[in-house]
């Protein structure tokens, strides 16, 4: 893949829309820590790293709308290195926390969270490497 400093080199890259882009771009950084990388226009867009991810945030227009109390239309899985810190840190700064950090059988600690506009997130945490046929799922292809 060509690199282009105008693009996240993340592959895939989640675009959530905010009613407001600079505060979503702030409260995202200090509740998740998500960093900054580039700002289209002062409230139009902004595009942000975590590790080797990405996520642009847009604003609020034409088609563009942010989630509504009660629906849940999509989710953000982020991987981290420690779960229950990463809550507590986000819980201190106003998320709302859906599901307290949780061991699961397929090796992951994962919490939930929705974000100041609504969006679900799903922050996991690697305990161990557990072949899927050991919890009742099943590799399908290569990685």
């Amino acid at each position: 893949m060509k690199v282009n400093r105008s693009m996240p080199a993340a592959t895939v890259i989640p675009v959530l829309t905010y009613p407001d882009v600079r505060e979503a771009v702030a409260w995202l950084s200090a509740a998740f820590g998500f960093e900054e990388r580039v700002r289209i226009g002062e409230d139009h867009r902004a595009q942000l790293r975590f590790g080797g991810g990405g996520l642009i945030v847009a604003d609020a227009g034409g088609s563009r709308r942010p989630p509504r109390d009660g629906e849940v239309t999509h989710a953000v899985m982020v991987r981290v290195d420690d779960v229950r810190g990463h809550c507590e840190r986000a819980r201190a700064r106003g998320a709302r926390i859906l599901m307290e950090p949780t061991d699961f059988e397929y090796g992951e600690r994962q919490y939930q969270a929705t974000d100041l506009a609504g969006h679900h997130w799903t922050f996991s945490e690697t305990l161990d490497d557990v072949a899927p046929e050991e919890w009742g799922g099943q590799s399908v292809g290569s990685d």
